[in-house]
This record gives structure tokens, sequence and C-alpha cells, in this order.
């Protein structure tokens, strides 16, 4: 195992991270930030993890961030100050999805060391390194007339920067996120528009999807009601793509219409990385398992999880972090607990964000890094 973590105390804010090495130029950090108290104002809480993310940097020479997500409770009253307070040169997404443990504010940041950083003309992140070039974006958003449209037009955009660069949806992207706001209501739309824009990309039941996660999360205009993350990746090529299915415990998304892969794992010559949609309690038929009990679901998620990781010859302790999302609050200390319990070293935080069916409590999404040689060029 190439992984380590540690947990590091900072003057109103502490930091775990998990560092990912194997002898070669690019190491990888994950990093949760979540402050101390929950009595410090907003600002304060602001300050708290900027200054922990700087202090953070002088403690990992070379590292350069190629993404964050900021997690809030309001993002209405604190979106502008977190979009005014981070001018770092990387991919950022703000989201309103309340971390549980009672803050305004926490960052998840993924860093890379000795990459090249850099701004698109069309408007992505690019991150480069030997023949790869990656491309990340967050916060795509745009005020369409309802969820379809607006979804629709999310990937519309989305496609014209990625032929700027010479990708295309199909053969290029790794990994999508879809915020949606008021999941319940605005799903569908955003379904039926990736549908449609999917088979219009060749992308379809028999050739694949993309990994993905569909959650709700509010942006900071209460009008936008689906903002897009995304991943791509320049240089790859078809035999370092795989899909993961674990069909002993899940069924294909395309049987109940919708579009997206349960994983993806990419191999570079030097390591493999593995992509884990969010994934909630379910069976290989489709259907919610234990509704209304919250840890058995917790349990069956991660049965579901590990069978995807085990398809990749990976394990939970390839995992550098883990996002969870409940759709109720109250269930933050039993969830909080299992997860302390079975993961007391790996780095996790738990939002409020309900998944896109209402019988689901908990949804968890993770990526996954393990050292491999083959006969790809190095990451």
């Amino acid at each position: 195992m190439n992984l380590n973590v540690r947990h590091i105390n900072f003057r109103h804010a502490t930091a775990d991270v998990s560092t990912y090495e194997n002898g070669t130029d690019v190491k990888e950090y994950h990093a949760i930030i979540k402050v101390s108290s929950v009595l410090l104002s907003f600002p304060e809480q602001l300050d708290a993890v900027t200054e922990a993310y700087r202090e953070l940097l002088d403690e990992l020479p070379q590292a350069h961030a190629v993404f964050k997500r900021y997690f809030l409770s309001d993002a209405a009253n604190q979106a502008d100050d977190v979009a005014a307070a981070d001018v770092t040169d990387c991919a950022k997404s703000i989201i309103q999805q309340p971390p549980l443990d009672g803050t305004k504010i926490a960052l998840w940041v993924y860093m890379q060391s000795h990459v090249k950083t850099g701004l698109t003309k069309g408007g992505l992140y690019e991150v480069s390194h030997g023949s790869y070039r990656h491309f990340w974006n967050g916060s795509a958003c745009n005020l369409a007339a309802n969820s379809e449209y607006q979804t629709r037009l999310l990937f519309n955009e989305y496609i014209m920067q990625l032929m700027e660069e010479g990708c295309t949806l199909k053969d290029n992207v790794v990994r999508t996120w879809l915020f949606v706001n008021d999941i319940d209501l605005n799903y569908g739309g955003v379904v039926r528009a990736r549908n449609q824009v999917f088979f219009t990309q060749g992308l379809k039941y028999d050739t694949h999807f993309v990994a993905s996660t569909g959650i709700a999360g509010r942006q900071q205009d209460p009008n936008v009601l689906c903002q897009m993350d995304n991943y791509a990746i320049a240089g790859i090529r078809s035999e370092q793509v795989h899909y993961l299915y674990a069909p002993t415990h899940l069924n294909r998304t395309s049987d109940y219409g919708v579009s997206f892969e349960r994983g993806t794992y990419i191999d570079y010559g030097d390591r493999r990385h593995v992509f884990i949609s969010g994934t909630a309690s379910i069976n290989n038929k489709g259907q919610v398992m234990y509704e209304k009990d919250v840890v058995r679901q917790t349990k069956r998620m991660w049965e579901n999880v590990e069978t995807l990781l085990a398809e990749a010859a990976c394990t939970f302790d390839d995992v550098p972090l883990f996002i969870v999302y409940l759709r109720d609050i109250s269930d933050y200390a039993v969830v909080n607990g299992l997860f302390q319990e079975r993961f007391p070293y790996t780095p996790f935080i738990i939002v409020h964000a309900p998944v896109c069916r209402t019988g689901w409590l908990v949804e968890m999404e993770c990526m996954a890094v393990k050292e491999i040689r083959s006969e790809f060029a190095e990451f």
C-alpha cells in the first residue's frame, strides 16, 4: 500500500491528508479541511479553512491544487465570499451541501506534485504531466427554463470545450458530478437531458457511459437547478479505460432509465486510478435495500463499493477519502459512528444531500489509487 494518512491541527481547523507516492515524480494528496469550532462566524470559519490550506501547502513542497470542492451550509450568503477568498488557479466547485458536523464550511482539495497547471482558452483547468493532459471543471451552470434544458445546455457547452482540446465526451470524459436543486422535483429532467445527449454522442448501453454522482446540491442562485463538475483526460487510449459492474450486487443503470457507469478505472504505466460513482443500498435488480434502516443501508452501501473496488483489484485500503451524502440530518450521529468505527484512518466528510431516490438514506463516492506496472505511459 502506497497511501499514508496524517491528521494535522491548525489554529481553528483540522486537515486529514492522504498521500500517495510510488517513487515517481507525481505524488497525490487528498485533504479534507474542517473547522474546529461551530461557534465561529462564517467569516471566521472561511478564514480558518483558508489559513489551514495555506499552511498545508507549506508542508507539501511542489504540490499544486488541481481540484477543490467547498461544501457550504448557505450558498446564497456564503458563495461570493468563498469565490473572493480563493484565487487559486484550479477548478473550484462551490455547492450548498452543509457539513453535518455543525460547521458552515468544509473543503476537499485534490493536489499533485510536479505537474503544470493552467486555464485553457475554453475555460477548462488543465493539469499536465508527461503525455497526459487532465481537464477539470467546476461550478458550471446556466439559467435555462428548467432542469432538462439547463442540463442539456451544460453538456452541449462542455462538448464544445472538449472539442477545442481535441477531445470528445465518449473518448475522454472520465467523471461527472451533477448537483440538482430540489432533487426530488428536478432529477427527472436532468436524467432525460443526459440520456439524450449521451445517445447523440455515442454513449450507449453497448458502448459505455461515464462514472457520475447525481445528488442534491444548491448553488447561490436558486434558479440554477443543475450544476456540473467534470473531469476528462487527453492522451489516454481506449485500452487504458475499464468499467466496473459488480453484477452480483448491482444492475446496469440503464435498466432503470439512467445513463452512468457504476465505476471506471484508468491504467497508467505506474498507477491505477479508480472512480466510484455515487453508490447507495441497491441490489442487482435495481431495488432499494433495507428501506428506512440507515444502519443496514450503510453496510450494504459499503458492500457494493467494496465489490466494485475488487473488480479493479483494489480494496478500501487504496481509498484516500470518502464523501458521504445523507438525506436526513438526524442520521448523522449514527452514520458518523459507523464510519469512525470501520474507517478510523481514512479521511471522510458527511454532508446533507438527499439521494436521487427518496428511499435511499445514504450514498457515498470515492476514488482509489494503486501502484501497477503496465505498458502505458506513466501518470
